[in-house]
């Protein structure tokens, strides 16, 4: 994670710099222009405190550790009826001038909860049909199956909107290499999948918190139309309402920063008014 962080940050201050000393050698005349991609994600996430509150439990589980799940590679990928299955980012946006634009967004995360893991918990659980009855201060405990099953895995919905800056830097024949970097923010809309103290399961759509995001990558348009865009992002995420069980009142809060590598692939459309040909010649 500190590799990725380390790599996006360089290549946000990287691009940023260029964007204030160097136009590129040519005018990348974007302004005008709709596009769209659609790519997939791997995720990385930091260790979060997740409290988790209800009518007969209150504590919190410290430094818990969670990864993304990939899909394993196969047509779904590419099957427009299962094409949301795998981890993917889609995006829409509009060129307001050459270099800048403004866009909208799904960042399709998965975040699931390491099992097994040993963590450090503080509050209490009083409920004494399970196990886990007791209070608690600092002590070490399994994230068991009848404990604790917990991930936003359908997903870690990240609804965003972007600003970004896009500059063209070199030209090989046809094909153009771009530098795109930019800011984002939204909500967080995850299906939560969760099994608490053996209560009766929750997986459901809930709004939960908000989100906000830098990132940096490399764009490569090999026409006009068409471009593969690679980006590093780097975000922060809060949710203080996620939905554990059926039972209204029992929530978790967590927050956490997630590492993005993105691939994707894309298009763009022209939506400016073509000039009068007569015009022209005139």
């Amino acid at each position: 994670m500190r590799l990725t962080l380390t790599i996006v940050l360089a290549l946000f201050i990287f691009s940023s710099v260029y964007s204030l000393d160097h136009s590129g050698p040519q005018k990348t005349n974007q302004k005008g222009r709709l596009y769209f991609y659609w790519g997939w994600n791997w995720s990385w996430y930091s260790l979060s405190n997740i409290h988790f509150s209800g009518e007969d439990y209150d504590f919190t589980l410290y430094k818990v550790s969670a990864k993304d799940r990939q899909s394993p590679f196969s047509a779904n990928y590419l099957n427009p009826l299962q094409i949301t299955i795998p981890q993917y980012n889609f995006r829409v946006g509009y060129f307001i001038t050459d270099h800048y634009s403004i866009s909208f967004g799904v960042d399709h995360m998965k975040y699931v909860v390491q099992p097994d893991q040993i963590v450090k918990i503080s509050g209490a659980i009083n409920d004494p049909t399970t196990p886990y009855y007791g209070e608690y201060s600092d002590d070490d405990i399994v994230i068991a199956e009848d404990f604790l099953q917990f991930e936003h895995t359908d997903g870690l919905n990240y609804i965003n909107f972007d600003f970004r800056r896009f500059d063209q830097i070199f030209t090989l024949k046809s094909v153009k290499f771009n530098l795109t970097e930019g800011v984002g923010a939204g909500i967080v809309y995850p299906k939560t999948n969760s099994t608490l103290l053996n209560k009766e399961r929750h997986d459901d759509f809930h709004l939960s918190g908000y989100g906000i995001n830098v990132l940096a990558g490399l764009n490569i348009a090999l026409h006009k139309s068409f471009f593969i865009q690679t980006e590093f992002k780097v975000g922060y995420i809060n949710m203080p309402k996620i939905r554990t069980t059926n039972y209204t009142e029992d929530n978790a809060n967590q927050d956490f920063f997630f590492y993005q590598l993105n691939v994707t692939l894309g298009a763009s459309i022209d939506l400016k008014k073509k000039k009068n040909p007569g015009a022209e010649q005139e």
